[in-house]
Formats: structure tokens, sequence, C-alpha cells
């Protein structure tokens, strides 16, 4: 089963913070995918830090495709509004769909996706 990997746990992951091993596990047994939007988060602060190799690594990584049908983006942040949750970005909710539309679980460190991840019907790692 791939893991879609957020941008959280890869940060994390760079400070060697305290799920590198979980992540270290995924990468060995090549699980993680990713998606234009988390590179869209990391590359750019990465390329001016001058991480060359730490990008070029996540470019390597397979990218799910995404094909955003922004009516049901609108539909999962009217549920979200509707359950009191107004802090979910429109990003975190095209994160929450392309995993929907691969089946794959989502690994984030963003309590968000812990608050939306039974209304939208996807699944965590």
């Amino acid at each position: 089963m791939q893991v879609l990997v957020d941008s959280s746990v890869w940060i994390d992951y760079f400070k060697s913070g305290q799920h590198s091993q979980q992540l270290d596990v995924l990468i060995q047994e090549n699980l993680v995918v990713t998606n234009e939007i988390i590179l869209s988060e990391l590359i750019p602060f990465l390329r001016l830090k001058n991480q060359r190799k730490v990008t070029g690594m996540l470019e390597k990584i397979l990218r799910l495709h995404l094909d955003i049908d922004w009516k049901e983006i609108r539909e999962y942040q009217f549920r979200c509004i509707k359950r009191g949750i107004n802090g979910v970005g429109i990003p975190d909710l095209i994160i929450a769909q392309n995993a929907i539309q691969h089946i794959c679980p989502i690994y984030s460190l963003e309590s968000h996706f812990e608050d939306i991840y039974e209304i939208l019907d996807f699944d965590l790692f």
C-alpha cells in the first residue's frame, strides 16, 4: 500500500524529528508517493537552502496524478465548515481528494487531517 506523505512529515524528517524512523521504513519499502502540491510546498525552500541532493531525491518519488474536481473540493469545504472546521486550506483538501482518488492513506503531522478524515472518508497512516 502506497502512502501519500505530507510536507509536514518531510519537514520533520529533514530536521531528524521523532517521525524519522517511520518515514525511513516507508522509503526503504518503496511505499512513499507524493504529488505536485506537496513538492511545491517543499522544493522552493530546499532550493533556497541549496539542498540539491534532497531536492533530487524528492523529484524521483512517484507522483500521484492530480485530477482536481473543483465541485467536489467545494463540497469538501462545505462539509468541513458545516462541522465547524474552518481552518482547512484548499491545498489540503486537494491532497485529501488526491488520496481518495488513488486509495492511499495520508501520512501527516497536521492535526486538521485528523479533524477531516472521517468527514471526507480517507485513511490516515
